[in-house]
């Protein structure tokens, strides 16, 4: 019970510290002020760059390079712009074999995707194949649903 008293005393003498005196104290009516709103990023693969960003972005670094020998490289990808239907099964599936993108070898494990739905991976391949210098197509839900549907 010490010990609770002591701490509520410290915090309230923080506070009172804290609390710059020279200034009048604010009202409660006052509206606080204001800050400018983040930008929102209404483009059309937004969710497809957040996707990327919480799943992608560690093996294949923010700039879609990828790590050399290992994770290939998103950004202009002969590998992921010639085969839809393949970056659809890769990201469904995974892989552990090699591949050759750009002309460069590359053995890093790809695990499946799992927790994606189909709109994510939907979403985060319309975003790799539009960015990075990337001029790609565009993968739908109902795309990656039907694939889904034949690998299960």
């Amino acid at each position: 019970m010490k010990k609770l008293i002591l701490l509520a005393f410290v915090i309230a003498a923080f506070v009172v510290a804290c609390n710059d005196n020279n200034q009048p104290a604010a009202s409660n009516s006052a509206a606080p002020a204001a800050t400018p709103a983040a930008p929102v990023d209404n483009s059309p693969y937004a969710a497809g760059k957040g996707v990327y960003q919480r799943t992608c972005i560690i093996c294949h670094q923010p700039d879609g390079t990828g790590m050399e020998g290992t994770y290939p490289p998103l950004a202009k990808s002969d590998y992921l712009l010639s085969d839809k239907v393949r970056a659809i099964h890769q990201v469904l599936k995974g892989s552990s074999y090699p591949i050759t993108v750009n002309g460069k070898k590359f053995n890093g494990v790809m695990p499946a995707q799992k927790n994606l739905s189909d709109e994510d991976v939907a979403n985060v391949l319309s975003y790799v194949s539009h960015n990075f210098g990337n001029d790609g197509y565009t993968v739908t839900a109902a795309e990656v649903k039907a694939i889904r549907d034949t690998i299960k």
